[in-house]
């Protein structure tokens, strides 16, 4: 059983929907619940869900040696990390730990798009005000540079005239919701490289 950590900074409808795809599944199991907010949404929803969560201050992440988090995600025997909303950037002593083995999803088709402070709201209404005729998701393997791995997966859809920032997010919420969790299973069980 291959054990994950979902990392989120909001509102955690990704995170749920992870949680809930692998639920009962004999494949991977998301063990806990990390976010670096002490009132994120994310935090009910793993509750609900009845997976541990623990919040992780900003400072504990920035400071360059995240020991107590590593540590804590080899007491729970963490195998793969899932970057759901997470606002913060992964420090590089955990990246170096968990190669390969960190997945975000970027709401955008990067690399346009991304970088710091290229975030909800911000790169949708940076894709309008660009002007792009589509705009999608992006799911990655996760380094120490923002939006910077390797692009396992992009779907894409239409930036219609007159869309809203707001009706842009609805879009690709949707794309996130219909391939976040499968994308994930395919990589951690080695069907998508």
């Amino acid at each position: 059983m291959i054990n994950i950590a979902v990392f989120a900074s909001g509102n955690g409808s990704n995170a749920e929907n992870i949680i809930t795809h692998f639920s009962g599944s004999d494949i991977a199991s998301v063990r806990l619940v990390i976010s670096n907010k002490t009132d994120a949404y994310v935090l009910e929803r793993a509750k609900a869900k009845g997976v541990p969560s623990i919040v992780v201050p900003k400072e504990q992440l920035t400071c360059g040696n995240p020991t107590d988090l590593i540590e804590i995600l080899r007491h729970h025997r963490i195998d793969y990390i899932i970057l759901a909303g997470y606002l913060l950037r992964i420090p590089a002593a955990l990246t170096e730990n968990y190669k390969g083995k960190i997945i975000n999803i970027h709401p955008a088709l990067l690399p346009k798009f991304g970088g710091k402070g290229m975030y909800g709201m911000h790169v949708h209404k940076a894709v309008i005000d660009a002007q792009e005729r589509e705009s999608g998701i992006t799911v990655h393997l996760a380094d120490a540079v923002y939006d910077n791995g390797k692009i396992l997966f992009q779907a894409t859809c239409p930036v219609m005239p007159g869309d809203t920032p707001e009706q842009l997010a609805a879009k690709v919420q949707d794309l996130e919701q219909l391939h976040f969790p499968t994308i994930i299973e395919k990589y951690i069980t080695g069907e998508l490289k």
